[in-house]
């Protein structure tokens, strides 16, 4: 695992408009999904004829990306005139949707300015301009996470906690029992309908498995190219979501969505390999190497500067706030889940390193952007990690931002994440993470209302 990126080998080899057409000819499409995806990790776009695709531009409000996740927008400095944006299909990406009634494909959509030049704010042109740092120090990023998610029944009340679903025989799973089979038996319609729907779609997943909650599932994807990858999770979760109403449930990738019960985390391992597809993390003995090290110090020294893109939202603390499988620190050690940054035991050539802080509730682009901008910093500053702990990280110091207002003001002050991600998307980015944060904090809450409200 992890000696370099494997590209799908039955990827669409389309080059031009001609031959976009006449896959979608080929394959007898009705409809064409076309996808931006906003800062929410969510699908904008259009649906157009399969007839008329590619013939002609197409266009969309630049303001989209600065769209909050309850819809309002706020102020985009750089953009006050809300310009349209010049939209071009990835052909690479082009793929069925599996669950449409009629015959559709999907393909995701680049972001231009009128000049030619791209949208740097868009979610997948961030991570393309990191991608673009490590490309010239000849550096390819690899990466595999690993997604958690809940089901939940559709009968759920949004003023309780919410509640998992019926399995086979009507029994609603109640009990904690990580890495079961038989619960995992319980919802063998929909895990095989998730993995239909996966291989349509080319989605690269591996092995699925029953995680702490109840209905509470982690799929692993195969290790491979950063940007395709985040593309596959992006298309994951709107897969998983379809597959769940197919058999009347709901999906959630909250990151706390119960209070007694585990939180869901998006993990990510990464390693780099060079132009040969060596693993720069080991050196010619197989040991650790300094790019290794310095990957890891620079998770440790800037991942606080852009905690807000590991945990977006005022639910994703809840999850960091106490330790249940979720991290309190940026501690590292080989083989221990308890730490942030877990290294692995693994042979050489596939020496990685899983940073386990996101929830899944992130932008699979921006959080992919994220971590391989920190170890980026790290080895190019040629830093040092703290030595590895032994034991428990949980009782360790937590030295995590406990709030989301805290991480607000770390991104927003972060000259070197600014310098990695771009000065308009970080500056767009905290504009929309305080006006959620504001949203929140007009709401008062059962606990107010039920504790407070007659006893102060």
């Amino acid at each position: 695992m992890h000696a370099g990126p494997t590209p799908a080998n039955d990827r669409c080899n389309v080059s031009d408009d001609n031959l976009l057409q006449d896959w979608l000819t080929e394959n007898r499409i009705d409809d064409v999904e076309a996808i931006v995806p906003d800062m929410a990790g969510a699908a904008r776009g259009k649906v157009v004829p399969a007839a008329k695709f590619g013939k002609g531009d197409m266009k969309m409000p630049e303001g989209v990306f600065a769209q909050t996740i309850s819809g309002d927008y706020v102020n985009d400095p750089d953009n006050v005139e809300d310009r349209d944006m010049l939209l071009v299909p990835d052909p690479e990406t082009l793929r069925p949707v599996p669950w449409a009634a009629d015959n559709a494909a999907a393909v995701f959509l680049d972001c231009y300015h009128r000049d030619g030049s791209p949208v740097n704010k868009s979610p997948r042109a961030v991570l393309r301009n990191v991608l673009t740092q490590y490309e010239s120090k000849g550096w390819i990023p690899v990466v595999a996470p690993e997604v958690e998610f809940y089901l939940l029944s559709p009968y759920s009340d949004p003023n309780e906690d919410a509640e998992p679903p019926e399995g086979r025989l009507g029994w609603t799973e109640g009990a904690n029992q990580p890495y079961s089979i038989d619960t995992m038996n319980d919802f063998d319609p929909f895990i095989n309908r998730v993995y239909k729907y996966c291989e349509a779609q080319r989605i690269n997943i591996d092995t699925i498995s029953q995680e702490m909650g109840p209905a509470q599932f982690e799929l692993n994807f195969l290790h491979g190219d950063a940007l395709e990858l985040a593309d596959q999770v992006f298309l994951f979760k709107r897969t998983v979501r379809e597959a769940a109403i197919k058999h009347k449930m709901h999906a959630t990738f909250l990151a706390k969505p119960m209070a007694e019960d585990a939180g869901s985390a998006l993990h990510i391992h990464q390693s780099v390999v060079d132009t040969r597809g060596r693993n720069v993390f080991s050196d010619d003995k197989g040991e650790p190497s300094a790019l290794f090290y310095g990957f890891l110090g620079g998770l440790q020294k800037y991942m606080n500067d852009a905690m807000l893109l590991f945990a977006p939202y005022v639910n994703s603390y809840r999850r960091l706030a106490s330790p249940w499988a979720s991290p309190v620190n940026l501690a590292w050690a080989i083989d221990n889940r308890t730490v942030g940054l877990r290294v692995p035991d693994s042979p050489p050539e596939a020496r990685r390193i899983e940073n386990r802080l996101a929830g899944s509730d992130v932008n699979p682009y921006l959080v992919t952007a994220a971590t391989l901008a920190c170890g980026y910093l790290g080895m190019v500053e040629g830093l040092t990690p703290t030595p590895p702990i032994e034991g428990s990280a949980y009782s360790e110091e937590h030295s995590l931002h406990r709030h989301i207002f805290e991480a607000i003001d770390a991104l927003r002050e972060s000259g070197p994440m600014r310098g990695m991600l771009g000065e308009s998307f970080v500056d767009l980015y905290v504009a929309l993470k305080e006006n959620e944060y504001k949203e929140f904090q007009e709401i008062i809450t059962p606990y107010e209302r039920e504790i407070l409200m007659f006893n102060v």
